[in-house]
């Protein structure tokens, strides 16, 4: 067990952590995260600060936060009651040629000389997402973020981790017609990893959503047999549901309804919601969760929010913008993703989750049976969450924008943790 505890990581572009959230459930301790948006470093200090307290056994300190917590205030009343090298271990810096010597100089702090055992992280997806290229076009072949695997590149060649996880979209396979991928994996056996990848779709491995990620995993030469080290996973059956089992135990919400920093009671026991429990997403420490937020929607949206549910939930066939009636048509373009409006599957698994949801709701329509114009909404920032796998304690800090944005970027929690747990064996198997 002692190597299990000891076992260390650094996440690179980290986001609101849920990477790294899945790698400390699984005993893993978190040297550095290195992360540019502002919210996210919070939302990363926040959780530090929670997990030190939630080891040293004074939650109470965190429920205070929680409860005593107003909006446009930072996490400061709650980083101020732990040691600064709990919340020190979060970089806020852009990673790029300007700023690669001065976080390598910060991690070098952090780590005092340790053998790092993994890295883990990935990039903003957007350049590699097949969906982004079709929005933006050609000139996505240009952005600056298609590199910045190189600068990962680095890290391994720095701190020779024992291991590193890569996670993205398939898209990267054929980003710029295939060069991303071509480039990247010649760098890494220049480093001295050998590498094995794989898609993983969340849905198979206990998420509620359907979430496909294209998770590299490399093992560095000096390390073992090059052909065990892949974390591959066992398929799961899961029959759970958004609606009963996700959803269900939330209150009632109406569009524009709760507030970002009031927590708000369960409406059921967590005996009644077993998927939550299975998870982790919900506990018995907390008998409360927050930021059950919802938009507020025009009456314009709300009516189109009710045609998408009807043909839905009744039909079983998603809402084509054109089925819209003209006079309730908004947007000009009619010639591609049609599929703008889309509900939440009820009795299944989600669809994506991804950043956009930060600018509107209409592609996460709340599930409501017998929806009306007056009760449809899209999904609060604590269902989203859920459909992450984000335990519900934990706390995205920043506007409710911020926190969509940090959510639809993250990697599901659940699959993390089956990740990392899969990845002790391969890190204590003939590396000592």
């Amino acid at each position: 067990m002692d190597k299990v505890h000891s076992l260390n990581f650094i996440d690179l572009f980290a986001g609101a952590g849920g990477l790294s959230e899945g790698f400390i459930r699984a005993g893993y301790t978190p040297l550095a995260h290195i992360e540019k948006d502002k919210y996210a470093c919070d939302t990363l200090r926040t959780r530090a600060a929670f997990h030190y307290l939630k080891n040293t056994n004074r939650l109470d300190i965190y429920k205070k936060y929680l409860y005593e917590k107003q909006e446009k205030e930072d996490g400061s009343k709650l980083w101020n009651q732990v040691p600064s090298l709990v919340t020190d271990t979060v970089i806020q810096s852009e990673i790029g040629e300007k700023t690669i010597e001065s976080i390598f100089e910060k991690v070098d702090a952090l780590i005092g000389g340790k053998q790092v055992d993994i890295i883990i992280g990935g990039p903003p997806c957007q350049a590699y997402s097949i969906v982004g290229r079709a929005r933006v076009g050609k000139t996505i072949e240009n952005d600056p973020r298609n590199d910045l695997y190189k600068f990962f590149i680095m890290f391994l060649e720095r701190y020779k981790p024992k291991m590193f996880i890569f996670e993205n979209v398939p898209g990267m396979l054929s980003a710029k017609s295939g060069t991303v991928w071509g480039d990247f994996r010649r760098a890494l056996v220049k480093a001295e990893y050998y590498i094995g990848a794989n898609v993983m779709d969340t849905s198979k491995y206990g998420v509620l959503q359907i979430r496909k990620r294209w998770i590299i995993v490399g093992r560095r030469f000096l390390f073992g047999n090059p052909h065990v080290f892949y974390p591959y996973l066992e398929e799961e059956e899961n029959e759970y549901q958004v609606l009963k089992d996700l959803f269900s135990d939330l209150p009632e919400r109406k569009h524009g309804e709760g507030q970002l920093c009031v927590p708000v009671a369960y409406t059921k026991p967590l005996s009644e919601m077993a998927y939550l429990e299975k998870s982790g997403i919900r506990n018995n420490a907390f008998q409360f969760t927050t930021q059950h937020i919802a938009r507020p929607q025009n009456a314009n949206d709300r009516f189109i929010y009710k045609l998408a549910i009807d043909k839905w939930v009744n039909e079983g066939i998603r809402l084509s913008y054109l089925d819209i009636p003209t006079e309730n048509q908004t947007q000009k373009n009619k010639d591609s993703f049609l599929n703008r409006f889309r509900v939440v599957a009820p009795f299944g698994k989600s669809h994506t989750v991804v950043a956009h949801i930060a600018m509107d709701g209409h592609y996460y329509i709340y599930p409501k049976i017998n929806p009306t114009i007056e009760n449809v909404r899209s999904i609060t920032v604590r269902e989203a969450a859920r459909i992450q796998s984000f335990p519900d304690d934990y706390y995205f800090e920043g506007s409710r924008t911020a926190a969509f944005r940090q959510i639809g970027n993250a990697v599901p929690v659940v699959l993390a943790y089956k990740i990392a747990e899969k990845l002790k064996e391969k890190l204590t198997y003939g590396l000592q």
